[in-house]
């Protein structure tokens, strides 16, 4: 008795079509599961004979072997247990169905015979349509999820014998599940916080503006309680929306790596991420012995928000190095290679000390000098030169703090940061990877920021006078570049330069780093 059922299984952000096939001979009871399976998918034998147990059905005493083709590529997840389910029913002739060849059936078994979600639905569904199947057959916690994928028919189901009736009988009365994709995105795409509520710090978020109009990552310098991280979960929501392009790809990162809530179809606001500073390298990066997607990754299209960045270890900082760099992360393992996007703006907050008092009227600081020069150098100078913006924020006054006064929406700064970002894609129209200012090399800066004299002799003063070190030399173009788009400006004036300037205080000798 042989039977073949299909599903899938993902790789990277990707799925493929699995072929799940099931022999039953008599013999003595065995059931064998092969084709690189890892151990979620071995247990399924114990949850499979159960639900099919449960759900009424007659689970056969015989030698069953499940084969999971490709057998060379290495299968995980739970997904498998209702394919492997259905497999072993239809060889024994319990499902009597035409249709197993044209739909991709997945879904983690309860021991009732109930179906539990599953993680990576849409790009399952995406691979379902490409390979030109018919539809997939999944719990109903993903149906959304899988449903923004058109031209495939999607069948929520919420148990094991529900499944057998529609594959014995009902698929040609029951209506597959739809979505509206524009409602859902629209409604999907609104933010909870907003710019307003942050009190003062006009400068700030003047700084934040221009650092997503360009796409710059960002510094916060300043004590604690200024609010550097209510600042910064606020950024998203001036960033330009996301298109359907990136909400989907954004969603595909998050099904994959199973933290995409049940019910949910689709990530359309951007993501922030705020790591805690014990994270490891390889939960920042992505790893595992089959690699899932780490923080810069989550982050992808959005922001990741390190906050009390000295805390963070050394060797977690520079694995960031590369991937701010190539805006992916490749992670290579013995028998696979996989590779996730990673293009996020990176924004750090820390102290100006270790006691964080440093600068603040209203505290005394107690540090060293000595003490404040270690603190500061636990920020490596390569991680320095991929941040274009340095801020300082300074304790909030009294008066800004009860003012009933408040400052501009988060609506009103995006209008202009989508303005910005229009004349960038313009200006680098037909260049490859090159979308908005942060993203411009050398080349790039010598041919769109030059600058008059009187900017030369400006940017002269500042390099050695103020003490700014030479890798802020482009940083500090490229930043007045942004200045200017948000002006409106052809060219880069003084007045952009002088503001640019203001961004580099980690480069100043005052904070002990050259």
């Amino acid at each position: 008795m042989l039977s073949q059922v299909l599903s899938a299984s993902t790789y990277g952000i990707e799925a493929f079509v699995v072929k799940v096939e099931t022999h039953i001979e008599t013999g003595l009871f065995a059931f064998a599961i092969v084709g690189l399976p890892d151990s979620s998918v071995k247990e399924s034998r114990e949850r499979v004979n159960a639900a099919i147990k449960n759900s009424g059905f007659k689970f056969p005493n015989k030698k069953i072997t499940v084969n999971l083709a490709p057998a060379d590529i290495k299968k995980e997840g739970s997904q498998f247990d209702l394919p492997i389910a259905v497999g072993i029913l239809s060889a024994t002739d319990q499902i009597q169905s035409d249709v197993l060849d044209k739909f991709i059936i997945l879904g983690e078994l309860a021991l009732d015979g109930t179906l539990r979600p599953i993680h990576g639905a849409l790009p399952i569904a995406m691979s379902a349509r490409n390979n030109g199947l018919k539809g997939i057959i999944l719990p109903k916690e993903n149906a959304k999820e899988a449903a923004i994928v058109s031209d495939i028919e999607v069948y929520p189901m919420s148990s094991l014998t529900e499944v057998v009736n529609f594959l014995n009988s009902e698929h040609q009365i029951l209506n597959p599940f739809k979505v509206d994709i524009n409602e859902i995105f629209n409604q999907e795409s609104k933010y909870t916080i907003d710019f307003s509520d942050v009190k003062g710090q006009e400068n700030v978020k003047r700084a934040l503006e221009v650092a997503a109009a360009g796409g710059h990552n960002l510094i916060m310098i300043g004590p604690p309680g200024s609010g550097k991280t209510m600042l910064a979960k606020r950024l998203p929501t001036i960033l330009p929306p996301m298109t359907l392009e990136e909400a989907l790809e954004t969603t595909k990162i998050h099904s994959v790596a199973g933290i995409l809530p049940p019910n949910t179809a689709l990530v359309a606001t951007r993501p922030f991420r705020a790591p805690h500073h014990t994270i490891s390298d390889s939960a920042l990066v992505g790893g595992g012995t089959i690699p899932r997607p780490g923080e810069i990754s989550l982050a992808h299209h959005g922001v990741l928000f390190l906050d009390e960045l000295p805390e963070f270890n050394r060797n977690v900082l520079e694995v960031l190095r590369q991937p701010l760099e190539d805006k992916k992360v490749t992670i290579s393992r013995t028998k696979m290679t996989v590779e996730y996007p990673a293009n996020f703006m990176l924004v750090c907050a820390m102290n100006p000390c270790p006691c964080g008092n440093l600068g603040n009227p209203y505290q005394q600081c107690t540090c060293t000098p000595a003490q404040i020069q270690k603190y500061m150098g636990k920020i490596s100078g390569p991680l320095l030169d991929r941040i274009d913006i340095h801020i300082e924020v300074p304790a909030v006054k009294y008066a800004e703090l009860v003012g009933k006064s408040s400052g501009e929406t988060s609506a009103q700064i995006r209008e202009r940061v989508i303005r910005a970002r229009e004349i960038q894609i313009r200006r680098f129209k037909g260049r490859r990877n090159l979308f908005k200012n942060a993203d411009m090399q050398t080349r790039e800066i010598r041919e769109f920021c030059k600058i008059d004299s009187d900017g030369e002799n400006l940017l002269k003063n500042a390099i050695t006078k103020l003490g700014l070190s030479a890798r802020a030399y482009d940083k500090i173009l490229k930043v007045a570049r942004t200045i200017a788009d948000l002006a409106g400006s052809e060219n880069i004036k003084p007045e952009h330069l002088s503001e640019a300037i203001q961004y580099r205080s980690l480069d100043r000798n005052l904070w002990g780093l050259t």
